[in-house]
């Protein structure tokens, strides 16, 4: 089963188009502050610095909040002319100052004019959008951050399962927070936008702001009750534990 989508171009009055990968993602990575190599026989992981040092990091949570952001709160108008730097400066201030727990009305939404969309933007407005997003600061003080540290049980991760499922059903582009602990392997955020369900496993497509060229796949098990993440440049896979940010409440 998955989310039906709209090829039109967002409209005042229109309904609110669901998130596209190639549309709606910034085109920019969280880039890495290591080097990870990962022995494909064993899945040992080690680091090393990377050379030269990133100069925009630490920010997983800060994209997919943003990108949500965007998604629920603006309309991208190609056809009016292009704005100056000043103004573009003050219409990312107004989303990303916008709740990410609920979306915008159409006629409230604010006008980035001179693009087609998010993607397009960010591929021209990458220095603005990276000061403006919000810093690292952000990603380390994050609600969910305090349910690291009790346990999480198949239960738990049942209903986030549905949770999410149904989020996706309506369009909701839903963010969520993976992570391993108490030995922190994995700590990171992804933006889910559409999901299939294959015999017992449900596979969500996801936005990960660290490999912003394609999407990528968040895993349930229902048999196991446990989230799947498969290997990437920076994790070399398996279970993780999974909870919805950005929905509201302590979270």
């Amino acid at each position: 089963m998955t989310t039906p989508s709209s090829k039109k171009d967002p409209s005042p009055t229109g309904p609110v188009p669901v998130f596209q990968f190639e549309r709606d993602t910034f085109t920019f990575a969280n880039e890495l502050v290591w080097q990870y190599r990962i022995d494909p026989a064993t899945g040992a992981t080690t680091v090393a610095p990377n050379d030269p040092p990133p100069t925009y990091s630490h920010r997983c949570f800060v994209l997919v909040r943003s990108a949500r952001q965007f998604f629920y709160h603006a309309r991208f108008y190609p056809d009016l002319p292009p704005t100056d730097e000043d103004a573009y400066r003050r219409l990312i201030r107004q989303v990303v100052a916008r709740d990410p727990r609920r979306s915008s009305a159409a006629r409230e939404r604010i006008t980035v004019p001179g693009y087609s969309s998010l993607r397009a933007f960010s591929q021209e407005r990458a220095s603005l959008l990276k000061d403006e997003c919000g810093g690292p600061w952000q990603s380390y003080f994050l609600r969910s951050h305090w349910r690291m540290v009790f346990p999480v049980w198949g239960w738990h991760q049942e209903r986030i399962a549905q949770q999410l499922s149904q989020a996706v059903r309506q369009g909701r582009a839903p963010t969520v927070h993976l992570f391993r602990f108490p030995r922190i392997t994995i700590n990171h955020g992804l933006l889910l936008f559409d999901w299939t369900e294959k015999g017992r496993r449900i596979e969500f497509a996801a936005y990960d702001p660290n490999i912003p060229e394609r999407a990528v796949k968040l895993v349930y098990d229902r048999d196991r009750r446990v989230f799947q993440f498969p290997a990437a440049c920076y994790w070399a896979g398996g279970t993780v534990s999974v909870i919805q940010i950005f929905r509201g409440g302590l979270y």
